[in-house]
């Protein structure tokens, strides 16, 4: 059994602490090593004195030459429940010891058994780790065939569509997400080579956000990547047979930035919305914009709504936390992560995401928008 340097590095602190103990000759550590019996044999990793030497792995042999043990040496057993790791051998002066001594000795035995026990359970942690590594890797070079096979059976069928105006636009959508789905691929390849950008809370730790490959290193419009995004929408509310209400004349606010997070954040709720509101209700999503106190363009709101089930009022805190899903979610497919993520997204790029209820408080004045359900209110500075 491998023990890491850090282990090591303890152990030997430990052993160091008897120094002041003229009455102990030796004190040797074990770890239990599986025999081809069943039976654990036992290897020695470390020992006080430092120039003590040891003549083999045996602890029957160790510093002993194979000779009957002496009467002044015991065996504390480093023991996890019924789970042999190892022991520690003390050769004292005389026995008993004196009770000081044995409880130093006892409390040593204790932090080395949970340490070990750590030490063993990293690795075999790392272990897995490597191995889902190597096995996501794989999958992800998979995947790459048959989204190269789509992209070129949906270029060859554009090109028999030349001229049809309607059916290009849908093939062209297809082309769209199968390039989204390649840029996923990608960021999830660029994890193992690049530090993820992330936000840290304060006094809490580091979140993962976006990987690096889904991230605007320059300001984008919104357009280029919601126009998508909103037909993707219209296509899923038809199939869905309910109404979808998109942006007043179909025009999206002239605002640039990181335009790839905020696709990311309205996706995140639009597919909340499709998933968990009432079959057959409206969606839409509404864009607002406020004056700048100096004139032009102002913070600007996009919200995503529907039209019910209304999220009961001592969920609505809740189901912005990681893992956490509402009462309409129950029973359904899903991680809890969207609106925790969408949430941080928002936060990151200095504004704010917010559930209203019902939607019609956004506008009275505005007919499409229900008096019963939910909207998630995303503001952009």
């Amino acid at each position: 059994m491998q023990v890491s340097k850090r282990f090591l590095a303890l152990l030997d602190q430990q052993l160091a602490q008897f120094t002041d103990r003229p009455d102990l000759r030796a004190l040797v550590v074990y770890a239990a090593l599986p025999g081809d019996s069943g039976q654990p044999t036992l290897m020695a990793i470390g020992h006080w004195p430092a120039a003590l030497a040891l003549s083999g792995d045996d602890p029957l042999d160790a510093a002993s030459g194979g000779a009957p043990e002496p009467d002044t040496r015991r065996w504390l057993a480093l023991r996890d429940g019924a789970l042999l790791l190892g022991a520690l051998r003390v050769d004292a002066e005389q026995l008993p010891w004196p009770p000081a001594l044995e409880a130093r000795l006892e409390a040593t035995a204790r932090c080395l058994t949970q340490a070990l026990r750590l030490d063993q359970d990293q690795q075999q942690l790392g272990r897995e780790l490597a191995r889902r590594e190597d096995q996501l890797r794989l999958l992800v070079h998979q995947l790459r065939n048959p989204l190269a096979a789509l992209r070129t059976f949906g270029q060859l069928l554009r090109r028999r569509l030349d001229g049809d105006a309607a059916n290009l636009t849908l093939v062209d959508n297809l082309l769209h997400e199968q390039g989204q789905i390649n840029r996923y691929l990608e960021a999830i390849e660029a994890i193992d080579q690049t530090a993820a950008p992330s936000l840290a809370a304060p006094g809490g730790p580091t979140l993962l956000l976006l990987p690096p490959g889904l991230q605007g290193a320059e300001p984008q419009p919104l357009e280029a990547l919601l126009g998508p995004l909103l037909q993707r929408a219209a296509a899923t509310a038809s199939l869905q047979g309910r109404p979808w209400h998109g942006p007043n004349d179909g025009r999206l606010p002239a605002w640039r930035g990181d335009a790839n997070a905020v696709a990311e954040i309205l996706a995140n709720l639009l597919e909340n919305a499709f998933r968990y509101s009432r079959s057959g209700g409206a969606i839409g999503l509404l864009c607002q914009s406020e004056p700048a106190a100096e004139g032009g363009q102002g913070p600007i709101t996009l919200t995503v709504w529907d039209s019910g089930p209304e999220i009961p009022p001592d969920e609505r805190t809740r189901i912005f936390g990681r893992g956490q899903r509402g009462s309409t979610g129950a029973g359904r497919p899903g991680s809890g992560l969207g609106l925790a993520l969408a949430r941080e997204l928002a936060a990151q790029l200095g504004g704010s995401l917010e559930l209203q209820v019902p939607p019609a408080a956004l506008d009275p004045h505005n007919p499409d928008l229900p008096s019963n359900g939910n909207a998630f209110c995303l503001r952009l500075p």
